[in-house]
């Protein structure tokens, strides 16, 4: 994962055909799944966030078509590790109150 700013914008450019400066997240994943870089435009410039678990790895999401729309709370999970397509729910109380 040695791309930077302009190489991850123009893979998203050139591969996702989207463009870099649309204010969508583009998230690439390294190799090993343990490194994720998330490009996004805030209006007047790009910002280029990356996250590296310790233990570990992210789940990706695997596709025909080269991109994945999520939601946020799928975001929201990959990034802290979680499987977001098959989420454990926790047990439900029996009684109210």
């Amino acid at each position: 994962m040695r791309k930077g700013f302009d190489g991850l914008a123009v893979l998203a450019q050139q591969v996702l055909e989207q463009s870099p400066h649309s204010g969508a997240l583009f998230a690439f994943r390294g190799k090993r799944g343990d490194l994720v870089k998330l490009l996004w435009y805030d209006g007047q410039g790009l910002c280029l966030f990356s996250k590296r678990m310790d233990r570990g790895r992210f789940v990706w999401p695997m596709t025909k078509t080269g991109s994945v729309s999520l939601t946020a709370a799928q975001l929201s999970m990959l990034l802290e590790g979680i499987d977001w397509r098959r989420p454990e729910r926790t047990a439900t109380p029996l009684l109210a109150g």
